[in-house]
């Protein structure tokens, strides 16, 4: 007989959230990024979750908490009304659609706020994802990291359009 799989779940941020959000996020770009980053980019980008301003940019925005039986998997943050700040799984459940099923519930909300469009800056690993959703390439970016310098890409998808 087969084992049924436990159903993801979503939950709104709470500040207690911090330290094992901040450790998915230093996993995810451990394990997930090597093949677009090398290991200085990635650790200058794991250092954002050492300081405090992780935890304010997460209660700052509308973050959503992916769970499997209870236990934070993935979160991702709406900032404003259009643009999705953060998308983060842990890579012990990659590819099992914790991350759409995050950034189905940020659409839907964005819509629901008024939103015609959302924008992402994707990185360079992430990006198939978002285009595979439907969202276009509009700029290449540059940001500065602790020292590194790190490419992303500027996407945007019309709400309401089929991917």
């Amino acid at each position: 007989m087969a084992q049924a799989h436990p159903k993801p779940g979503l939950r709104p941020f709470l500040p207690a959230d911090v330290p094992v959000l901040a450790a998915i996020f230093a996993a995810s770009i451990e394990e997930l990024t090597g093949d677009d980053y090398s290991e200085a980019q990635q650790e200058a980008w794991m250092a954002a979750a050492e300081d405090a301003e992780f935890g304010e940019r997460l209660a700052g925005d509308l973050t959503l908490i992916a769970t499997l039986e209870g236990s934070p998997v993935g979160f991702a943050s709406l900032r404003g009304n259009d643009h999705i700040r953060m998308l983060y799984v842990h890579p012990a459940v990659a590819g099992q659609g914790i991350a759409t099923m995050l950034v189905d519930a940020l659409e839907k909300l964005a819509g629901g706020r008024g939103a015609t469009s959302l924008s992402v800056d994707a990185s360079d690993t992430a990006q198939g994802f978002f285009t595979k959703r439907g969202y276009t390439a509009q700029q290449r970016n540059s940001v500065t990291m602790n020292d590194e310098w790190l490419a992303n890409t500027t996407m945007k998808k019309t709400l309401g359009a089929a991917p």
